[in-house]
């Protein structure tokens, strides 16, 4: 819209011409100001009302959609309104510092659009692990990993774009990139190395962000908080942060506890001699109470058997597997299948060993036998 045209719609509505005798350019950024004031405002209460039919809505992207072009359509708006104002002054009185009005409009739109996408990204990331928005949620992995690669792909797009209309030649841009490329690898050999292995970690999943690990080759055990590019943060079990680099993982050898379906109990229990001819009852009744107990897993491995003859005890071997793999209440499990174990014991007569030594004499020395005192033993 030009000055003429805007003047006689002025004039249509009612406006005296003569009003644009003087100073007519200081009129039309009044106005200018006004409609981009105006629009800003009808632009915010049609938003506000599309929330509300969103949030009774049962498509969950609406939300996303809406949240995510509010701000930068309404700061568009004004970076319109204000670069046409900054125009009509241009034009009246011919100011240099007006001539970079074409180029920030330019950028500043592409920022713009970069910004929503950026937000549409991240929101539609959040919105990939939610289950109130999505019926089969993606893990925080995942999810973080696609939203990384779209953000990281918007951001260089609106890169080139705004080097592009700045004057800058993409092709010589791109070249210069392949061959900086070659000493910016020399010169950042671990961040690029680090780079991989997180590539490597999202493509492989050893394991995902809540996962309990550890490495029997560093000193590394505890719930992974977040993958990053570079660094990935474990919170150890004192409740430190580890941050290790996403090289490390390329190099160790790592265990997922997380992933176990079962958890073990592997457990030597040792009786009295003196209870020998009891143990193969123990044996049968303590075999028994595993296969009935509701949280042992009778389909896996079960053994109950003699062992050993030790020094001071006869050995039974317990070898089971729980259904459960939470730590707390594996061990409440384990616990009550001690007690049970003890008890089955003491139900057959039998006493649970603790080391002692018995001392043997097979004759008592004449000097002893005919005073009838025996000599004395140590245990």
């Amino acid at each position: 819209m030009n000055f003429s045209s805007l003047q006689e719609w002025l004039v249509n509505l009612g406006v005296p011409s003569g009003v644009f005798t003087y100073n007519t350019w200081v009129y039309q950024v009044f106005m200018v100001v006004f409609l981009t004031l105006l629009v800003s405002y009808t632009v915010g209460l049609i938003f506000n009302r599309l929330g509300r039919f969103a949030e009774k809505s049962n498509n969950p992207w609406d939300d996303v959609f809406l949240e995510s072009a509010r701000k930068p359509l309404k700061i568009l708006i004004w970076l319109l309104g204000i670069s046409w104002a900054a125009r009509i002054t241009h034009t009246a009185n011919n100011a240099e510092i007006f001539e970079f009005i074409d180029p920030v409009r330019r950028v500043g739109v592409i920022v713009l659009i970069t910004w929503f996408l950026f937000g549409l990204a991240k929101r539609f990331e959040l919105a990939l692990q939610s289950p109130d928005r999505v019926k089969e949620p993606l893990d925080a992995t995942t999810a973080s990993a696609i939203g990384k690669l779209l953000r990281a792909s918007i951001v260089i797009t609106a890169a080139l774009v705004i080097l592009q209309n700045l004057g800058f030649s993409i092709s010589g841009v791109l070249a210069f990139g392949g061959v900086g490329g070659i000493a910016v690898g020399f010169a950042a050999k671990d961040l690029l190395a680090n780079f991989f292995g997180g590539l490597t970690v999202y493509m492989d999943r050893p394991f995902v962000v809540g996962d309990w690990v550890r490495s029997p080759d560093k000193n590394i055990e505890g719930t992974v908080e977040h993958i990053g590019w570079r660094l990935t943060r474990i919170r150890t079990f004192d409740k430190r942060p580890l941050y290790v680099p996403n090289a490390t993982f390329s190099t160790i050898s790592l265990e997922n506890p997380s992933r176990m379906t079962h958890r073990r109990i592997q457990e030597t229990i040792g009786v009295r001699y003196e209870d020998l001819q009891q143990v193969r009852s123990i044996v049968d009744a303590v075999k028994r109470m595993l296969i009935e107990h509701a949280e042992i897993d009778d389909n896996q491995t079960l053994i109950v058997n003699l062992n050993q003859f030790a020094d001071s005890s006869v050995n039974l071997m317990v070898y089971t597997f729980t259904k459960t793999t939470i730590w707390v209440k594996y061990h409440e499990v384990k616990q009550d299948v001690l007690l049970k174990i003890a008890e089955i014991i003491e139900q057959h007569g039998a006493e649970i060993a603790f080391p002692t030594t018995t001392l043997h004499v097979a004759s008592l020395p004449e000097q002893f036998a005919q005073a009838g005192v025996a000599p004395a033993t140590k245990p």
